[in-house]
């Protein structure tokens, strides 16, 4: 099954709402962190329309999840608590990401020392 015939067949938004746990009927079970939700984000505002657009968000270690909305048949809209909520995460990139986790994670903090910022402190790069 490719990625873009996956169907999620659980949602669960943990009860600190630090993380979303998101099983696909390829029996792939994925918890995905608020942070890596956050820093990925398949927004414009934070993928740009070219990767030279592309920005790298620090100060997310702490963000929590506050809402998730469906959108149509083929995705969530999250709402974070840093007011950010114009990613669309489709079935598919959702789970590519939990597929990836790890290393998309190491790409953000080698992306965060690349451009000197940090978990903890807000910024933009």
């Amino acid at each position: 099954m490719n990625g873009s015939s996956v169907w999620p067949v659980e949602i669960r938004l943990s009860k600190d709402r630090r993380s979303l746990t998101v099983a696909f009927d390829d029996g792939s079970s994925h918890i995905l962190s608020a942070e890596l939700l956050r820093v990925t984000s398949p927004s414009a505002e934070v993928q740009g329309h070219t990767e030279a657009e592309r920005k790298t968000v620090g100060g997310k270690r702490h963000v929590t999840i506050l809402s998730v909305d469906p959108v149509g048949n083929y995705a969530i809209r999250i709402g974070f608590d840093d007011m950010h909520s114009t990613g669309i995460y489709s079935w598919a990139f959702l789970h590519d990401l939990g597929l990836n986790a790890d290393r998309r994670f190491q790409d953000y903090l080698d992306d965060l020392a690349a451009k000197h910022l940090d978990r903890d402190k807000p910024g933009v790069r």
